[in-house]
């Protein structure tokens, strides 16, 4: 099978055998499988991103040393069913499923591991158990993107979110749309979103903010007093200093950008009792200063993943059209176009997400 290959630091088109299910699993045809910030990472920090990952404890198997086949966010059709499954999806059946492989070696990340090939490739193993039929109606492009609309949600339920609440989303890349989305499904308002690009400001717009701004232009935290201000919010007053008179609606920041200096510029610009919740992966040593958060008992947050109910939950959100990603699919390729697809995601003026389809020639 022909696959886009991390091999030697580099990404390389080339032929892999055919992947062999083992007990529980099936095999499927990668349908569409979309680039993420994570493969962005683990292309250009491979090394330092395993170590971090078994420094933190977590479990990893991916030997940078051998071939790697990227792509955890996909949509699939069966093929073929291994021993000991119970065949209950067809072969041409489309499915969407967590990228997790069970095998004897543990649980291994489909995508991040050298023995279970990603959507980079043109077949994958999955294991039964774990896959969810795509809807009827539902298209392959749309189903595609569960994986990353999940991690969105699964941020908005970490927040643990009040009708109260009012919702600053820092960054409008794909983590941050995602996070906006699952903002609406939760009836937050307003949705206050912030980033540079006027590309990503407008994708915030569809997603569901309210309000977007330019972050060169006007302070997102002094928009988002403006909106928790209740009627007769009078800061200077004393009554209201020691917690007596009207006082600001809760806060909730959501960091969507992941890069250093970004927790502390929100230490900074919080307003007290905030909750910060840190959705972007951030792979570089950071700094910040604790008394910020100390003197206004900022609550911070971090988050990762999602779980098995969330993923399915994001599925069923797709498919009744809560979530409407189209305006985020910015291009289509075949495995020959993904190293370029991996630098064309730099320019935030032009992508959003782009789509690998392996079958495509």
């Amino acid at each position: 099978m022909r696959a886009a290959i991390f091999r030697n630091g580099d990404l390389v088109v080339d032929n892999l055998p055919e992947p062999k299910p083992i007990e529980g699993q099936v095999v499927v045809k990668t349908l569409a499988c979309g680039i993420c910030g994570s493969d962005l990472h683990a292309f250009h920090h491979a090394d330092k991103m395993v170590d971090a990952v078994k420094r933190s404890g977590g479990q990893n198997l991916m030997d940078t040393k051998r071939d790697i086949v990227f792509g955890h966010e996909f949509c699939a059709e069966v093929l073929d069913h291994g021993p000991g499954t119970e065949k209950t999806l067809k072969p041409g059946t489309r499915v969407c499923s967590m990228p997790l492989a069970l095998s004897d070696k543990g649980i291994q990340g489909v995508g991040y591991s050298n023995d279970y090939p990603g959507g980079f490739a043109e077949q994958m193993i999955l294991n039964e158990a774990m896959l969810l039929e795509v809807p009827n109606g539902l298209s392959t492009d749309h189903a595609a993107l569960t994986e990353p609309m999940a991690v969105g949600w699964h941020a908005v339920q970490k927040a643990q979110l009040t009708p109260e609440d009012v919702a600053l989303v820092i960054g409008c890349g794909p983590v941050g749309l995602a996070v906006i989305a699952g903002l609406k499904i939760a009836g937050v308002h307003p949705i206050i979103a912030s980033d540079f690009s006027p590309a990503r400001r407008k994708l915030a717009e569809t997603m569901g903010a309210d309000i977007v701004l330019d972050p060169a232009v006007s302070s997102p935290y002094k928009r988002w007093e403006e909106e928790a201000s209740p009627e007769g919010y009078d800061p200077k007053n004393w009554m209201t200093m020691i917690g007596l008179g009207p006082q600001l609606r809760p806060g909730v920041i959501f960091e969507c950008v992941g890069v250093p200096g970004i927790i502390q510029q929100i230490l900074e610009g919080a307003p007290k009792a905030a909750r910060i919740v840190v959705v972007g992966v951030c792979m570089e040593k950071d700094h910040l200063e604790p008394f910020f958060a100390i003197n206004k008992e900022l609550n911070l947050q971090f988050v990762l993943g999602y779980t098995p109910e969330e993923f399915a939950q994001t599925l069923h959100f797709l498919a009744e059209g809560q979530i409407k990603v189209e305006p985020l699919i910015t291009e289509k390729v075949g495995v020959d176009g993904v190293k370029q697809a991996f630098s064309a995601l730099a320019n935030p003026e032009k992508h959003a997400k782009i789509l690998v389809e392996p079958w495509r020639h």
